[in-house]
């Protein structure tokens, strides 16, 4: 028993043992199973699946017709939540897009228009000049310049009335649950697991209960955009009031603050500058779902991208994602300089109005300037469509063009990866027995972090076959593992070029910066295109996508090595080649293995989206849950895919920690 004990904590030959069983098993083993009649130990047993899908579907049924809280329905409640929601996004909307009207329908009668374009793009150069200079006043109002000027305004107003909606209602939301967590520790433990899911399910699981509970529309939509854009707001929020230094603490305490005083005037105050990182994600994170959530009903520049992937039209695709694009950058940019934004000095009171704020006097002015011009001047109010331009007939063009000239090489390399990859690791995974899965992912996890890690990923894993999604999280699994090894063999060396070369991390960065802003979906418009539908595709997709981690962290555990370890190095005669792999990496370890976590989580992302192009995964589950509604089968779906990032997260957590410790050891 020591001996075996000895074995598996060896740390080459655990590995290999595994994994050669592993192969063995999935490779030889099937044909005897199938001889023997025996297919239960590859599938497992149907009269043992839990039907936990039908339970969840029948669940929301009867909270949707049925259930009763105190004195009214859970219906009403859903409708009280809706219009909580609905009117200031209707006034929004109106404000931004469609102009106030009074009546319904054929009777409306238009009472103001909306704000014009001129006077928005003022509105952004006066918040980025106030936020920081002229530099960033220029780059917002060109942004927003460029969505009129190509003709995306109207959707882009749309899409920006959402965000303006469902940031603050998120940001209010994750500080309120982060405050929470912050004075009640048992409350902290109950939340996190639930953030965990909320952060791993995919985003389609979240639009079927949604869906069934808030019907299809807006609201819909700007629910399911703060079920996943508020979590990184708690966690940060939460994080932020931890780390307020214990002498300003102690500060407030001595001052005679009350409970409500030392939240509000000492620690929320002192946090603010990590609190303003967590709206920025929720900016982004709101952003990055605009698409998505036009799958229920959420209109804008999200829908544009959606139509034209449905229709193929590469042209009209990229440039509604690109002007989502423009606006993230203008939004990010402005809402980072507001983090770094100094405190204003304090002005005297007798100075006058325009004195004080003379930003919001001006803006006023040229709101209500814009707007009586725009009576007579329809150049005002609208932008002159005959001065748009487009870019659509160019890419479809040069897409047209490529297919032409280079489709026998796009199909021999798509050839190759289906042959030489794709194929054979898809047989090995695909014929992995469910037990032979539990056990290996239980021993694995069980190496890295212990018993409790072990047995929480062979939970997982058993909840994996019991639900029915054996076959199809293998599939999941061999994709994503692929997509991965290949986007991690291209991002590490790129990212310890760019950490060893200031001019090329410029240029990687900028590159990294693009693919990261641009919408999932727009991946799939030219990959389509260019390689039609199927895994390959989804491959490519799915690089593309999640290649920027591997990057970004590579770069970054280069660049934070000690310099005193690589003059060290130097000294004792080491080659570049050497300085590399046994001084650098090393070091770097920490670092990559975070990369290869957040690698894999972005996959996991994506392949949900690449169901869209043919995949056979559980991601495919995911989507036809949505178009049929069905509750339960989506959010089982949802959860194995969850249940595959959790554990993947957690035994890359504890390398990484691991890895730490022996760093700082030696």
């Amino acid at each position: 028993m020591n001996a075996l004990i000895r074995f598996f904590r060896a740390p080459w030959t655990f590995w290999i043992a595994l994994l050669l069983i592993t192969w063995t098993l999935s490779t030889w083993s099937f044909p005897l199973y199938k001889a023997l009649d025996a297919r239960w130990i590859i599938r497992f047993p149907s009269q043992l699946q839990v039907p936990l899908d039908v339970w969840l579907t029948a669940f929301f049924k009867w909270l949707q017709n049925d259930a009763d809280l105190f004195f009214f329905t859970f219906r009403d409640l859903t409708r009280f939540l809706s219009s909580l929601i609905e009117w200031p996004y209707d006034q929004v909307r109106a404000l931004m897009a469609d102009g106030f009207e009074s009546g319904q329908g054929s009777n409306a009668v238009e009472i103001a228009p909306p704000l014009s374009w001129i006077a928005v793009i003022f509105i952004l150069i006066a918040l980025g000049r106030y936020a920081r200079d002229w530099w960033l006043a220029a780059l917002v109002g060109g942004c927003f310049v460029y969505l009129a000027v190509f003709g995306q305004w109207d959707s882009a107003m749309v899409t920006l009335s959402s965000v303006i909606i469902a940031v603050p209602i998120g940001v209010a939301l994750g500080l309120g649950i982060g405050i929470l967590t912050y004075r009640l520790p048992w409350f902290d433990r109950l939340i996190r697991p639930i953030l965990d899911l909320m952060q791993t399910v995919p985003v389609f699981a979240y639009l079927v209960p949604v869906l069934v509970l808030f019907g299809f529309g807006p609201v819909a939509a700007l629910i399911a955009t703060l079920i996943y854009a508020t979590p990184p707001m708690v966690r940060i929020a939460s994080l932020a009031l931890k780390s307020v230094p214990t002498e300003v603490v102690e500060a407030g305490r001595i001052v005679g603050c009350t409970e409500r005083q030392m939240m509000w005037r000492v620690l929320v105050p002192s946090a603010m500058p990590t609190l303003m990182v967590g709206v920025n994600q929720v900016i982004m994170l709101t952003l990055n779902m605009v698409i998505i959530a036009s799958m229920i009903g959420a209109g804008g520049l999200g829908f544009d991208v959606l139509s034209a992937l449905r229709r193929l039209d590469i042209g009209g695709g990229i440039e509604a994602g690109v002007a989502i694009v423009v606006m993230a950058i203008a939004l990010d940019r402005l809402s980072q300089a507001f983090v770094r934004r100094p405190p204003s000095a304090i002005l005297p009171a007798n100075l006058g109005t325009l004195r004080r704020h003379p930003w919001l006097v001006t803006t006023l002015v040229v709101v209500v300037v814009t707007y009586l011009l725009g009576l007579f001047l329809p150049a005002v109010q609208s932008y002159p469509a005959a001065l748009t331009l487009t870019t659509g007939t160019f890419w479809s063009d040069a897409m047209e063009w490529i297919n032409i000239n280079y489709f026998d090489t796009f199909e021999a390399v798509k050839s190759f990866f289906l042959t030489v990859l794709l194929l054979p690791v898809k047989r090995f995974f695909s014929g992995i027995p469910w037990a032979w899965g539990i056990i290996a992912m239980g021993l694995a996890a069980w190496r890295v972090g212990g018993w409790r890690l072990g047995l929480m990923a062979a939970l997982m894993t058993t909840f994996i076959a019991a639900s029915g999604f054996w076959a199809k999280a293998m599939i999941t699994i061999y994709l994503c593992g692929v997509s991965v090894l290949i986007a991690y063999a291209i991002g590490v060396p790129l990212g310890i070029w760019a950490g060893q070369n200031t001019r090329v991390n410029s240029v990687v960065g900028a590159i990294m910066d693009t693919l990261q802003t641009l919408p999932s979906f727009v991946y799939l418009i030219p990959v389509v295109m260019l390689f039609r539908v199927g895994d390959f595709s989804a491959m490519i997709a799915i690089v593309l996508y999640a290649l920027a981690p591997a990057v970004r962290y590579a770069a970054h555990g280069i660049r934070s090595i000690d310099p005193q370890m690589i003059e060290a190095g130097l000294v004792s005669g080491c080659t570049p080649r050497q300085l590399l792999w046994r001084v650098k990496l090393p070091l770097a370890a920490p670092s990559l293995l975070l990369g290869l976590n957040q690698t894999i989580m972005l996959a996991l992302s994506m392949l949900v989206i690449t169901a869209l192009v043919g995949t056979r995964d559980l991601g495919q589950e995911v989507y036809i849950a949505l178009t049929k509604a069905d509750t339960g089968h989506g959010i089982v779906a949802g959860l194995c895919v969850a249940f595959i990032a959790i554990i993947a997260d957690r035994i890359l957590t504890a390398l990484s920690k691991s890895s730490k410790q022996r760093v700082e050891a030696a």
